[in-house]
């Protein structure tokens, strides 16, 4: 692991404590509600995702992009709904238990993208002369 994944596993994995720490904050105030809408809309699909081993191709990073807001609400969404069926929901709980994932997720090796295997073996067809174009 080189410093640049290590560095971005600890922002990920702290992100989710630095949104509940802003909770602390007066109401309204924009460094209140900003952290806690940055990492619920990406926080847990980020960490979930990487890092990738090696480095990532472009159409890895795009597909991670694509691939982490709806990924991140569908965790939140769930965690919610789990919260409300043991009538234990409120927005402290609801965040300790992402960013317990999220610390969790952050320290696991991220889902393998297939824009990442697709990616090289486009590739490596270009080089060889034998594109997707249907040339013999």
């Amino acid at each position: 692991m080189n410093r640049t994944q290590a560095q971005l596993r600890t922002v990920l994995a702290l992100s989710g404590w630095v949104a509940l720490a802003a909770t602390l904050l007066p109401g309204g105030d924009v460094l209140r509600w900003a952290p806690v809408l940055l990492f619920v809309t990406l926080g847990p699909g980020l960490a979930v995702l990487h890092p990738q081993p090696g480095a990532p191709r472009p159409a890895a990073r795009l597909e991670t992009l694509a691939l982490a807001a709806p990924l991140s609400w569908s965790l939140a969404a769930l965690d919610a709904t789990a919260l409300f069926l043991v009538r234990g929901f409120s927005a402290p709980v609801f965040l300790i238990s992402l960013a317990a994932f999220c610390t969790v997720a952050a320290l696991l090796p991220g889902l393998p993208l297939p824009g990442a295997i697709r990616g090289g073996r486009d590739e490596a067809a270009d080089a060889t002369g034998a594109g997707a174009g249907g040339e013999p």
